[in-house]
């Protein structure tokens, strides 16, 4: 199959090892002029499930457009201050009524597009705008809660991580989801929608920009819970969401490029006590590109690799997956460390794709065989429950200070997932 987009999972070592293998990758989303006019969904069009979050809190959910009249956007050349959304998604007081979308409808298209175009399908054949969440908008929040912050891949948008989000916030964690403005389409308050701008080619100066974006958010999380209203707009906030954020304890989570993100910030950022890097080189480009200062260096904080395939931290000299990055990550690391296995799974397996991608081929007679090319084989069902299992017990372990048997040993629980000494 033939993409019509660049591949964002070409920078990555599951793009190469497929490549090598002869089979299709999932593009996360270079999405230009071709695909922001595709038309709306049908009447038909697929709705993906998400799946039911495992905690016992409820969820509430709201957004924030963060302005950061300290930066001059990078990417935009309008010489306008930076700008930024983020979703806040917390434990919520439990109640009834209309649960927030999972895309809002005017970047929904696009979003899908990412999923339908290596399947073969049209966009109109998937809606994600008429698939609910499990979070009610703006609702009073419950409790106080460490605080984790995601960041998504390289082209993608920070929504393309909610199962994975939503059932932390279930487990008792508030996540602040962020959009890196430039890299995915973004929507703000007043309509318009920020395209992706930034070439793959920027890789380094986009990491510098992550950087930045978090702490600057990481800053506007501390405002919020001193009692002020960070969001441009000062529109409402819900009850209880000040109180809601035990900042004392924060971690961060990423995808592909996020997890460098995550390790990055953390190197400059004393303030993030745990950081997951979910199937991302720690290298501007791979497999011969310049190491990052937290792969050279190492972190003194926890930190927790999880890859698919056979992207782990041991040197496989001559593999099509060998990622120096994370041997040297691995040797340098001085804070305790993890290295989680997905062998049956893909790049796209860390992303809302694993749960998506077998539906939509299913309801549109897609064979088995190009679902596999984006997520291996590993089962959709299991991969999911694992990775929430794992991420989950690693956060309980360090940001709530509860030592998790999980994290010691592979577990006949989540048969899929191997650990890598």
């Amino acid at each position: 199959m033939t993409l019509r987009r660049r591949s964002v999972l070409a920078l990555t070592t599951t793009a190469l090892a497929a490549a090598a293998a002869g089979t299709t990758v999932l593009t996360t989303g270079v999405l230009g002029a071709a695909t922001a006019a595709v038309p709306s969904p049908a009447p038909s069009a697929y709705h993906p499930e998400l799946p039911k979050p495992t905690g016992h809190y409820s969820i509430g959910t709201t957004e924030l457009h963060l302005v950061d009249r300290a930066r001059t956007d990078p990417w935009s050349g309008s010489g306008g201050p930076r700008e930024l959304m983020a979703g806040v998604w917390y434990p919520a007081i439990p109640g009834s009524g209309p649960r927030t979308p999972y895309v809002p409808e005017k970047i929904s298209a696009q979003l899908g597009a990412e999923l339908t175009e290596p399947l073969g399908l049209k966009p109109e054949q998937l809606d994600y705008a008429g698939t609910p969440t499990h979070a009610r908008t703006g609702v009073p929040a419950l409790g106080r809660h460490p605080v984790v912050v995601y960041s998504p891949g390289f082209g993608t948008s920070r929504l393309m991580g909610t199962q994975l989000v939503e059932d932390l916030v279930s487990r008792g964690y508030v996540v602040v989801t962020m959009d890196h403005t430039g890299e995915a389409p973004v929507l703000f308050p007043d309509g318009r929608v920020e395209p992706m701008v930034v070439p793959v080619e920027e890789l380094k100066k986009a990491t510098s920009v992550r950087v930045a974006d978090t702490r600057f958010v990481l800053d506007q999380l501390r405002k919020l819970a001193s009692g002020s209203n960070p969001d441009a707009e000062h529109r409402k906030l819900p009850f209880g969401l000040r109180g809601a954020l035990d900042l004392r304890h924060t971690g961060m989570l990423g995808y592909s490029l996020g997890g460098l993100t995550a390790a990055e910030t953390m190197l400059a950022d004393r303030r993030i006590d745990a950081g997951v890097d979910m199937d991302g080189t720690l290298q501007y480009g791979f497999p011969d590109g310049e190491l990052i200062e937290s792969a050279k260096r190492g972190l003194d904080r926890p930190f927790l690799l999880f890859g698919g395939q056979t992207h782990t931290h041991l040197s496989q000299p001559g593999a099509p997956m060998n990622d120096v990055s994370w041997t040297t990550f691995w040797k340098n690391q001085r804070g305790w460390k993890l290295d989680l296995n997905l062998p049956g799974g893909t790049h796209g397996s860390f992303a809302d794709y694993q749960f998506s991608a077998p539906g939509l081929a299913r309801s549109a007679g897609v064979p088995d065989e190009a679902v596999e090319g984006l997520l291996g084989t590993v089962d959709p069902v299991r991969s999911v429950a694992a990775q929430r299992a794992y991420v989950g017990a690693y956060f309980d372990q360090f940001l709530k200070g509860r030592p998790q048997p999980l994290l010691r040993k592979e577990s006949p629980r989540h048969p899929d997932v191997k650990f890598v000494r």
